[in-house]
Parts: C-alpha cells; structure tokens; sequence
C-alpha cells in the first residue's frame, strides 16, 4: 500500500501528461511530446547507473545505439515485429551492460567516464565501417499495428508514456528496496558502504546490466518514432550528453530528476533547433551545455535537490525553534572524574588473533610485526602517539588494506586479505576515524544500510536498525538527514551503523574525536553499557582519561610496532610508553 501511494505522483504526471496530448494536433508538438518522455526514459536509464552510485557515465549512447540498431536490422532482415525488438533489444543492453561493467568497474573517477566514452565511439565507426550509415526502417502497409506505424502520431506518444510510466515503476523499487539503498550508499561513500557488509562491486554491475537494459529497449523504441537510424544519430556525443543534462539538471539519484530535466530542456532545445537551427547549426548541443553550467553554479544537484534542500531546512528551522522553546535547561553531563571501575576479566575464547601482521608503504613500515589477540567479552584498547600505525592496523583487519605478511584469524579461519565487505560478513563492524555518513539519507536509512548484511528481509533489516538506533539513543531524530547532524549525532549513528550487523567484535576508530566535554561521557556511557552487555570491542583512541575508564588491556604502538600489551595499570605506569606517548605531566597527574 505505502509503494502504491509513492506511486501517486507518477500516475497523476501520466494522467495530465496524457490529456494533455489529447488535445495537441500538430504533427510537430506530438512527435515534441513524444521526444520528451523518449529522453526522460534515456535520463532514467542514465541516472540507474550514474545518479544512484556517482559513476559518470559518457558512454550510455553505446547501449541506446545498439538497441536502435537491433530493431531496425531486425525489422530489416528478419521482419521482426518491435513488440518483440523492444524486449529483446533490453536484454541485449543489459548483455552488453555486464560486458562493459566488468573490466570498466577497475577504473575510479574520470578514467571511468573516460573509459565509457570510448565504447560508443567506437560503435559508432563499426557501424559505419560495416556500411549502415543510413538504414530506413521498411512502411508496412498491410501490417501497421504488428509494426507500430501509425497514422495517428500521438499513439507513439502514448506508448512512450507507458515505457516511462514502467521505468518510473521500476526505479521507484529499485529506489525503495536493498538494491537502491546499496547504490546511494556506495555514491555517498563507498569506503563506508564497503564496511557495512555491501558487495560494492557486485551491486554496480547489476546497477550496470539494469541501466543498460532501459537504454537498449528505448533506443529500440527510438527507431520507430523516427524511422531512419545513423551512426551519429544514436552513437554520436550528443545522445549521452541529453541522458546526463536531463538527469543532472532535474536532479541525480533520484527519480524525478530526468523528468524535470526532459520537460525543461528537450522542448526548449527542439523549439530552438527548429528556429533558428538552419543558421545556428548545433544550437542543441550549446543548450545541454549552458544547463550543465548553470547547474554545476546554481544547483549542483539538481533543481529536485536544490528545491528539497530549501524546503526540509526550513521545515527543520521551524521544529527546532519549537523545541528550543519548550525544551528546560539540562545540565550537561561530562565525563565523570571518578576511579577506573573495577576490571572484567574475560574469560571467553579468543575470537580474534592477529600473528606477525606487517604492511609497509614503500620505505614506510607502518605496521611490523605486530601479534596480539582478543578474547570474547574483551575492551581492547590500542594506544600510540600520531603516526604509529593505529588506523593502518583498523585498515588490515577490515580488509581496506591487504597485508604484506601475517594472519588475522577470525574464529580460527585466516581472513587477511579479505574485502571490507567480507570482513563484515564474518562479524567484524567498525566506524571510521573520519567520519563517513550517507549525508543524503536518514539517521534510520543510514543504519538499514549496515543491517542489510545478516538480515534476510527488509523488514528484517528496519526491525535490526530500529534495535540499534535505540541503543544509541537517537530514536528522536533517527528520521532527520545525515548530512544536518552534529558531531556527537554523526558519531552514535555510525556505531548504530555498525551494531546493526550485529558484528561479533566491534572496531572504533577514535569515536571521541571532535567532541565536547560534555558529549564525550554521553558517548562513553553509550560504549559503557554496549560493554556491560558483553560487547567484544577494540578501540583506538587518544582521551586517556576515557580509556582507562573503559578498557581491560592495553595494546601500545609505536612507529608501526607493539611497544608493549598489558592491562591499563601496569601500561599506564609503564617508562617507555610515558616517554614514547603519555609524557611525564600525565604520569605525575595520575601517579
């Protein structure tokens, strides 16, 4: 029911969209209208890809461009109906998708783009070299319907609203399901998507072989509006240059983006073209180029995005100057300055062991040798000055790092080298000292996403989120955006995050950091009661007086190798590690 009523904008857009081409008569204005939701199409398909996981591509005309080229032939040589092309010419696409995805997805960045931009240009010279620079699509008189040659324009008009009507359907599931909270997590931070258990890889292919797919079967339709296929036509810049202007002028990642962008920009750039074209050839192409300029100055996301921004902050100015109005004064709660509280000792088996672990960047040697171990039930804390390999060790547990030598047994089986999302999997959950939130999404979608990865349903996933974000304590505003928390909220979602996929033992990269005195104890008595309830944690961390509060042993690095291990008393008290990191002013304080 809640999926039917998203769906309501898109059916009440198809009903005005489709009365009002009851009433256009010119032959122009129809094929105008029909252009309009061919091109909304091509952006949706675009945006699959590039507006859901941040990949830019140029290239999307490679798949447009065989799909037309498949119908046409097909009708050509074969006689085969385009009820039948249209189909065929998508699982073509999403054929050519998974060719292209797999050796292209090694690429990062502008080599991405670059690399797709390649793939139409050179369809498009096969094309010409194989001789079809010009191929018409053959008039059936006797057969019209078989064909989709109609007299009455606005048919293909109709017809197109259909395909975009089903591609709206379609994008609105992929936006509301695993798969489409997978790409928004992996275009707002990859590392971090990676960390939650989501196969990044796997997830951009099929991202891939779905967009190309959509692109394949409107560039079958194409060929029937338009009657006559070219190189140029359907391989040429041009067309995934209007794919990515629609959708980036309407607004990327979502689905409402290429349809503004098409009902702005084709009409005007058609209307152009036909005016003032036969003087101002290529007045099109500086059209595309003027909207990516005023976006990329104005809004550069989008005009859907721009518009949502002003909106939810003034929704969110509005709430807040109510709740600061009814809100009493609270006392703030630092970090108590009482004893370290009485030590557990853990007794359960050792879930994970680390054995002659080594990585060296050149001649840096971050990480030599070090071994240690951490018991069920056990607050590990691992210590150091700057610069001592502490987070470089995080990266090689998680699997952002390979090792260059050594063993991390987990549960006894050696994962080092593993991917993050992998790691994950087998019950290893972390945060980041940089934080690395989905800023587009929600405190509760944030924390679905690191659910996702032992939960087998959907609902499962919400109920594991709503679990976590409780613990933390951000049940109030586990509806607000990502990207407007403070700090202190920023830090408890991404331990949210991370409890979500109920990991066996929980890695906190400096979850401190940047807070207040205050914030600080609210954090602590979060961690606090995380390891009351038995919680396996490992903590890097720079807040001693934190740390001896919290921790049962001590790891101390320095350049790259364990110093010393031993529980927080002895450690503490320990020459080398005051003189490599506590320093004498500590030591006298705490003596």
């Amino acid at each position: 029911m809640a999926f039917l009523r998203s769906l309501a904008p898109a059916i009440l857009f198809v009903a005005v969209y489709f009365v009002i081409s009851l009433l256009v008569t010119n032959s122009y204005y129809q094929l105008m209208m029909t252009l309009v939701l061919v091109w909304t199409v091509m952006g949706l398909s675009w945006n699959m890809l590039s507006g859901y996981t941040g990949l830019m591509s140029f290239g999307h005309a490679a798949f447009f461009g065989l799909g037309a080229y498949f119908s046409v032939l097909g009708h050509v040589h074969f006689g085969l109906s385009p009820w039948l092309a249209i189909p065929l010419a998508g699982a073509l696409g999403a054929v050519a998708g998974l060719v292209v995805g797999i050796p292209t997805f090694r690429l990062r960045g502008h080599y991405f783009a670059l690399s797709m931009l390649a793939y139409p240009l050179a369809l498009l010279y096969v094309f010409e070299w194989l001789g079809y620079q010009e191929v018409s699509v053959p008039m059936e008189r006797d057969h019209q319907l078989l064909y989709m040659q109609f007299e009455d324009q606005r048919i293909y008009t109709w017809l197109a609203l259909a395909l975009a009507f089903a591609v709206i359907v379609i994008t609105r599931m992929v936006e509301r399901s695993r798969f489409g909270m997978a790409l928004l997590a992996i275009k707002q931070n990859e590392a971090a998507a990676e960390a939650a258990g989501i196969d990044t890889t796997r997830w951009k292919l099929r991202a891939m072989m779905l967009s190309a797919g959509i692109a394949g079967a409107v560039g079958a339709f194409y060929t029937v509006v338009l009657l006559v296929v070219t190189p140029q036509a359907v391989f040429g810049v041009l067309v995934s240059a209007q794919a990515l202007t629609v959708a980036m002028f309407g607004g990327v990642g979502t689905v409402w983006g290429p349809v503004i962008g098409s009902l702005i920009l084709i009409p005007l750039s058609e209307t152009l073209h036909a005016e003032i074209g036969s003087w101002l050839p290529g007045i099109q192409g500086v059209i595309y180029g003027l909207a990516i300029v005023v976006v990329i100055l104005v809004a550069p996301e989008g005009i859907f995005w721009k518009a949502r921004d002003f909106v939810l902050k003034h929704r969110e100015r509005a709430e807040t100057a109510r709740a600061v109005s009814r809100r009493a004064p609270a006392a703030a709660a630092p970090l108590p300055a009482t004893a370290a509280p009485a030590r557990r000792a853990p007794e359960g088996k050792p879930i994970l062991e680390v054995r002659g672990l080594s990585k060296a960047f050149g001649g840096l040697k971050a990480v030599q040798n070090v071994t240690f171990s951490v018991k069920e039930g056990q607050i590990l804390g691992i210590i150091g000055p700057n610069g001592a390999g502490k987070t470089t060790l995080f990266n090689l547990l998680c699997g952002f790092v390979r090792p260059d030598s050594g063993e991390v047994l987990l549960d006894g089986v050696n994962m080092a080298g593993k991917p993050p999302h992998v790691m994950c999997a087998a019950g290893l959950g972390r945060t980041f000292q940089v934080m690395r939130p989905f800023a587009r999404m929600s405190v509760a979608d944030n924390v679905v996403v690191g659910a996702y990865v032992h939960a087998a349903t959907d609902a499962e996933a919400r109920a594991r989120a709503g679990q976590a974000i409780e613990r933390v304590g951000l049940a109030a505003i586990q509806d607000k955006i990502a990207g407007n928390l403070t700090t202190k909220e920023l830090r408890l979602m991404e331990l949210a995050r991370a409890l979500a996929g109920r990991p066996r033992i929980l890695l906190l990269d400096e979850t401190l950091a940047g807070l207040g005195p205050a914030e600080v104890g609210e954090v602590m008595a979060v961690i606090r009661s995380l390891a009351e309830e038995g919680a396996t944690i490992v903590i890097i961390e720079h807040t001693m007086k934190a740390m001896v509060q919290l921790v049962d042993h001590f790891l101390v690095l320095d350049h790259g190798e364990m110093l010393v291990e031993g529980e927080p008393e002895s450690v503490t008290r320990d020459p080398r590690v005051v003189e490599a990191y506590l320093g004498a002013k500590w030591s006298a304080a705490h003596a």
